[in-house]
């Protein structure tokens, strides 16, 4: 099977150029937002250029191209306008996503700012509930991403991942996970040893077949840190033969794979040249 490789990029100047770009970078897969991360409001989709992507996504070979969700976005607020806001941009993204061909919105579920984990966690499969009508009416479905469990982020457990999983009506919620974040969770996702730990331990929770998209990030943070901390691939603390542990493994390595901040060409040179040939 294909290597699927490829980083997030910018659609600046355009939906179309996203392409542009990651193929630039050598990538056959990518990432892009739908509109500003930093902020609510959605500008209008312009219907010309919506209508060029999608041709050019889809008759093209730099696929899957995935949407990050806002990073405003929390599920698990007590504050209840930023809970409805947090649904309703989630609702316009999934929307977006879907008119562009695009197969996986991915967010951040959230965290409880001293709410409680238990409170967060009804409060995200709420949320996720209210999404059950639009995520019927779409192809596109929605994916959490595990966090770091940095402050009080919730998902930074395959467990309360299974739990968001299992607590929503739609069959459409997923899980995208991120190297990076499972590093600083605790999640030795380095070594041989760690990674056939964290399989069992998915294939206990969410299931394997519940992954669509890989985060592939290096750490600056320390194993178990509890940081959120991206870097460039084999520079930081899983290393150059932790990154080829990962990507080899056969629960990962047929996963599209997506490269986040800082990116270069380099990371996915290097994550090329690690890649084992099947």
């Amino acid at each position: 099977m294909v290597f699927k490789i490829g980083a997030h990029v910018s659609i600046a100047g355009g939906f179309p150029k996203a392409l542009k770009r990651e193929k630039e970078l050598g990538g056959n897969c990518g990432q892009i937002f739908v509109k500003s991360p930093r902020g609510w409001s959605f500008p209008d989709l312009d219907e010309k250029e919506a209508k060029e992507f999608k041709v050019m996504y889809t008759e093209g070979n730099i696929q899957p191209i995935v949407v990050h969700g806002t990073y405003l976005i929390n599920l698990a607020t007590p504050k209840d306008e930023l809970f409805k806001k947090s649904i309703e941009c989630l609702r316009g993204e999934l929307v977006r996503a879907n008119r562009l061909g695009l197969p996986y919105v991915i967010f951040h579920p959230g965290s409880h700012t001293g709410f409680g984990e238990e409170n967060g966690l009804s409060r995200i499969i709420k949320g996720l509930n209210a999404l059950t009508e639009t995520l019927t009416d779409i192809e596109t479905e929605l994916l959490l991403e595990n966090t770091a469990g940095e402050g009080t982020s919730l998902g930074y457990t395959m467990e309360q991942l299974q739990r968001m999983m299992e607590g929503a009506a739609s069959e459409k919620v997923k899980v995208c996970f991120d190297t990076a974040h499972a590093f600083g969770a605790g999640y030795a996702v380095h070594t041989k040893e760690g990674i056939e730990k964290v399989v069992k331990e998915i294939e206990a929770t969410i299931c394997l077949d519940a992954l669509k998209i890989v985060h592939l990030n290096d750490s600056k943070a320390e194993l178990g840190s509890r940081k959120d901390e991206h870097h460039h691939l084999g520079k930081g603390k899983m290393g150059r033969t932790g990154i080829k542990n990962f990507i080899n493994h056969k629960a990962f390595r047929d996963l599209p794979m997506i490269r986040e901040s800082p990116v270069s060409p380099h990371d996915i040179k290097v994550a090329k040249e690690l890649r084992v040939k099947s």
